[in-house]
C-alpha cells in the first residue's frame, strides 16, 4: 500500500525558517513525482514545489521561488524535504505531501492529478 507521512510542522516568527519532511512508503517506485501543497480555510489546495522521480527536475509556485527549496534523497528517493526561508505570515496553512506518477522527469503542480495525499503538518507563521 502506498502513503506517504509528513513531518516538521510548527509555529515561527516572520522571517524565520523551518523543514519540512515527507517520507515515502517502499511501495513506490522512482517514477512517482512528489509534491507539497498548502491550504487555507475557504481556499482551494494551492501547489507549491515539486520534484520529478529522479529528482532532476523542480518546479515552484510564483509565491515561494527564492524562499524554499524541495530535495529529494538521491540513494532512497524515499524521502523529500522542503525547506522554508524568510517565511511569511501568507506561508501560513495546512501543508500536504502529495505523490503522483510522472515518470522519471515529470513534476507538475496540479492537484486534480495527485494519486495519493499525506495526512498534512500545520505551519503557522506568527510573531
Amino acid at each position: 500500500q502506498l502513503h506517504v507521512v509528513e513531518s516538521g510542522g510548527g509555529l515561527v516568527p516572520p522571517g524565520g525558517s523551518l523543514k519540512l519532511s515527507c517520507t515515502l512508503s517502499s511501495g513506490f517506485s522512482d517514477d512517482y513525482a512528489v509534491a507539497w501543497y498548502r491550504q487555507v480555510p475557504g481556499k482551494e489546495r494551492e501547489g507549491v514545489a515539486c520534484i520529478s522521480g529522479g529528482g532532476g527536475r523542480k518546479n515552484y509556485a510564483d509565491s515561494v521561488m527564492g524562499r524554499f527549496t524541495i530535495s529529494r534523497d538521491i540513494v532512497t528517493k524515499k524521502q523529500v524535504d522542503l525547506q522554508m526561508n524568510n517565511l511569511k505570515s501568507d506561508d501560513t496553512g495546512e501543508y500536504y505531501c502529495a505523490a503522483d506518477y510522472r515518470g522519471p522527469v515529470g513534476c507538475v503542480l496540479k492537484a486534480a492529478d495527485v494519486d495519493v495525499w499525506g495526512q498534512g503538518t500545520q505551519v503557522t507563521v506568527s510573531s
